[in-house]
């Protein structure tokens, strides 16, 4: 087994403030978090929203441990190698599959599995075992790599931070340890502004927290998938299902996730995005009330909607946030606050393009998406119900 000890500059206890953070270059002053989150000292906790001033501290150092890790300077690595982390989520798939198709070495970090990611392999990816919530198992699915382009977030039934800070702060420590040259890390739009969520509260540390660890890096923030709306409006209206949805005002401009794996990696190829913080937004912001009129008008059918008053998603977070087991679905719940600030998750992509190089006109609409996804769906139904009533008439 082989120890890699991370710099003592990266394993940090000082504080850093949500909103700003102090020039200071010292290296015994250390990266921390005033809102306590982990009992780990190795561990930096996240800030309230409250003043971030920096104030030196006690250096802890974190070992993390893997097997046969070599650590030779002048190791040569190729920069076409890159390691996908959460390669098979809704968007890092598409990364891997666009990075494939462009000529990228691709190796896919997964949890072990009992159903192993085998269309990753099939595509013609090479997959590791990895978990950001163990991170003794990190050190070893770095070596050989470039680039790390990190799309994880932790699953629906685990607690925010596990994966989103403390995976995510050991993620940069080993990358930082292990040379690696290129990082890009997602986050969310707006995430800056809104302390009280505690996902984009951890989104918007981390931005800071990789800025901090001195990597090469590149940060995006999303505003929204348009493959997220096909599950939680197209197929239940096609179903003819309840469809959820809020009184809420706020709009989001979607975009393909084809689109943002395309665009990541042009921006990995101009060493002038380096270090830059982009926002990544589809032609359109849509509230909630527009999307399912817009998919009625496409089935062809009427949506049976059921809306659930911001008020009532408030109230039930505050109920929830009295029990501890309660706690994670407060924190998702959070998200109410935002629903009920009348944000836009939108920006104009005109500088975003002008620096990428991409014509706004080869972005996909929402309509058009959502388009293409009810004639293929509705032509598969019709062919079905055209076999079945052949198979009728053959019986």
């Amino acid at each position: 087994m082989a120890s890699l000890r991370l710099p003592a500059q990266l394993v940090t206890r000082g504080t850093l403030n949500h909103h700003t953070s102090s020039s200071s270059a010292a290296s015994s002053v250390s990266l921390s978090w005033r809102r306590s989150l982990s009992p780990d000292n190795s561990i930096p906790t996240l800030p309230s929203s409250s003043s971030l001033n920096r104030k030196p501290s006690t250096v802890v150092p974190v070992t993390c441990s893997a097997a046969a890790v070599n650590l030779a300077p002048g190791t040569p690595v190729r920069p076409t190698s890159i390691l996908v982390v959460g390669a098979t989520g809704t968007l890092g798939r598409q990364i891997v599959r666009r990075a494939l198709d462009e000529g990228y070495d691709v190796r896919c970090l997964v949890r072990p599995r009992p159903a192993p990611a085998d269309f990753l392999r099939d595509w013609g990816a090479t997959v590791v075992n990895g978990d950001l919530s163990k991170p003794e198992s990190i050190p070893a699915t770095l070596v050989g790599v470039h680039t790390v382009i990190d799309c994880a977030t932790g699953r629906p039934e685990e607690p925010i931070k596990t994966v989103d800070w403390e995976g995510k702060v050991a993620l940069i420590q080993c990358a930082k340890a292990m040379g690696i040259q290129k990082y890009v890390f997602y986050s969310i739009h707006n995430c800056d502004k809104h302390p009280e969520v505690p996902l984009m509260e951890i989104k918007y540390c981390t931005e800071k927290f990789l800025q901090e660890s001195g990597l090469n890096h590149i940060t995006i923030r999303l505003c929204g998938f348009m493959q997220g709306l096909i599950g939680q409006y197209a197929v239940p209206i096609l179903e003819e299902k309840s469809v959820w949805g809020t009184d809420a005002p706020t709009r989001v401009a979607y975009m393909d996730t084809q689109d943002i794996a395309r665009l990541t990696l042009i921006a990995l190829r101009n060493e002038k995005v380096n270090g830059k913080l982009l926002t990544f937004a589809g032609p359109r912001a849509w509230t909630t009330q527009e999307v399912i009129t817009l998919c009625e008008r496409l089935a062809g059918q009427d949506a049976n909607v059921t809306t659930v008053p911001v008020s009532v998603l408030r109230v039930t977070r505050q109920l929830t946030r009295f029990f501890q087991w309660t706690n994670d679905v407060a924190d998702r719940l959070a998200f109410t606050e935002v629903l009920s600030s009348d944000t836009v998750f939108s920006v104009p992509m005109t500088e975003t393009n002008s620096l990428l190089g991409v014509d706004q006109k080869d972005l996909v609409t929402l309509e058009k998406y959502l388009q293409d996804y009810f004639s293929n769906i509705l032509k598969k139904l019709k062919d079905l119900k055209a076999q079945s009533k052949q198979s009728d008439i053959y019986f």
